[in-house]
């Protein structure tokens, strides 16, 4: 039995069926066609846009030649009311001089320092759910506040009971909810004067989240000038210089920058995690390889990530099988030719985790799950060519190392000191919010161990 999936569209709908179905999921809105297809085009009235699931396109867009292709203003519609002009959204010099100040907070020996608070944020979640022991509980739940409560110990030194980082978690968890990934200003040009579809809870949440992030980016500046400021996330950040003109961020522009450490480090990491669990459910005899290397933790060092194989393997299958952000759109810089197909400039280039991890022609048992295939020559040919969880080429995602530290520890810690069950009724149907959640929710069955 293979793992829940979107059930795809008919192949041929009109357009305005086609717009209804993507505002109710990005996923299934999409036909199964596109699971093979190297290239697709998509033609209407308002936009053109391609779908690229041909690795060597793909390694054009991404690596070789990136400021060709820069992230579509477009996606900013859907994100620009909380994310401001953080690093996820900027392009071209902006983008760049971001990335000089932001890198080198997670570069080299930073992981190693912030594993005791992703180990403090485990124990937390274990102790959490220790009075749900013998009951059914909602996964995506559980490990939302997981990930918050690293982020915000990672950051800014602080768990996710302190008073103002429990109103941002809040505040995002309904976000989420609201907010598609990608708006459909995305693939149709707009005028200023149309409504952009946030809703005015969308809205005002985003203006809420911002205010508070405010609030602990304020209370951080105040504490570095007293010179008190712990060595974490954010004060590294603030006090990184460009090496190239010696400016710091200021404060509206560290506020942006928060707000999408905080998306990408506890949004994506929870969905990913909420799979994983579902998926260890769903095969007892990989959670059990799990838990029983899971014992390795009795060591609680950093060291000690290197022996959680299977677990990081696990993780990796589940990132492939659920990519927590399913597609990102480019922008052809100018004209180009792709498949020998004329690509206008200015038309969308989608690029789809989703389905090149997924790409019957490329992977073994394509919607299967087994983690033991990163062994094999096809696992480890598609790893390099067709599997990008965090993106690839200059815009990796800048925590790609942290996730791959926090989801299998997280993992192997819940897995040492509980089961997780499936329930029969509640399999779960993954759609595309601001990550790839479950329609209904994540529900399990725990059992302590």
């Amino acid at each position: 039995m293979n793992p829940p999936k979107p059930q795809p569209r008919p192949d041929k709908v009109s357009l305005w069926q086609y717009l209804r179905l993507f505002r109710q999921d990005l996923l299934s809105a999409q036909p199964q066609r596109l699971y093979r297809a190297w290239m697709a085009e998509f033609r209407t009235p308002f936009f053109r846009s391609y779908m690229i699931n041909q690795p060597d396109l793909i390694e054009t867009v991404l690596k070789k030649r990136p400021d060709d292709f820069p992230k579509s203003s477009r996606i900013s519609e859907g994100l620009r009311p909380l994310l401001g002009d953080s690093v996820f959204l900027t392009n071209g010099e902006a983008w760049k001089r971001q990335r000089r100040i932001i890198d080198p907070a997670f570069e080299g020996g930073r992981l190693k320092d912030t594993f005791p608070a992703m180990l403090e944020a485990s124990r937390a979640c274990v102790d959490r759910l220790r009075q749900y022991v013998g009951t059914e509980v909602e996964c995506e739940e559980v490990t939302s506040h997981a990930a918050a409560d690293v982020i915000v110990r990672t950051l800014f030194s602080v768990p996710i009971e302190h008073e103002v980082a429990a109103q941002v978690f809040e505040k995002f968890r309904t976000y989420q909810r609201e907010q598609p990934l990608l708006n459909l200003a995305a693939f149709v040009p707009l005028p200023r004067w149309m409504p952009r579809f946030h809703s005015r809870n969308t809205r005002r949440n985003a203006a809420d989240i911002r205010k508070l992030i405010g609030r602990l980016t304020a209370d951080r500046a105040a504490a570095i000038a007293e010179g008190f400021a712990p060595d974490d996330l954010a004060t590294k950040i603030m006090t990184t210089p460009d090496p190239m003109t010696g400016q710091c961020f200021e404060t509206h522009e560290m506020i942006d920058q928060v707000a999408i450490f905080f998306l990408a480090g506890h949004e994506t990491s929870a969905s990913a995690l909420a799979w994983t669990l579902y998926l260890m459910a769903l095969y007892p005899d990989w959670q059990e390889k799990v838990a029983t290397e899971a014992q390795a933790l009795e060591d609680p060092t950093f060291a000690t990530m290197s022996k959680l194989r299977i677990s990081r393997d696990v993780f990796r299958e589940a990132l492939r099988l659920y990519p927590p952000v399913p597609m990102m759109v480019r922008e052809a810089g100018c004209p180009e030719q792709f498949r020998n197909r004329d690509v206008p400039r200015g038309s969308q280039i989608v690029i789809s985790p989703w389905h090149l991890h997924r790409q019957e022609r490329l992977w073994d048992n394509p919607d299967g799950f087994d983690p033991s295939r990163w062994a094999t020559e096809n696992g480890k040919t598609c790893q390099r060519e067709a599997y990008i969880p965090f993106s690839t080429g200059p815009r990796v995602c800048t925590g790609a190392g942290f996730a791959m530290v926090e989801g299998p520890l997280i993992l192997s810690m819940l897995l040492r000191h509980f089961k997780f069950e499936t329930i029969s009724g509640k399999t779960p149907v993954p759609v595309a919010h601001l990550t790839v959640r479950s329609k209904d929710g994540i529900w399990l069955r725990l059992v302590e161990r």
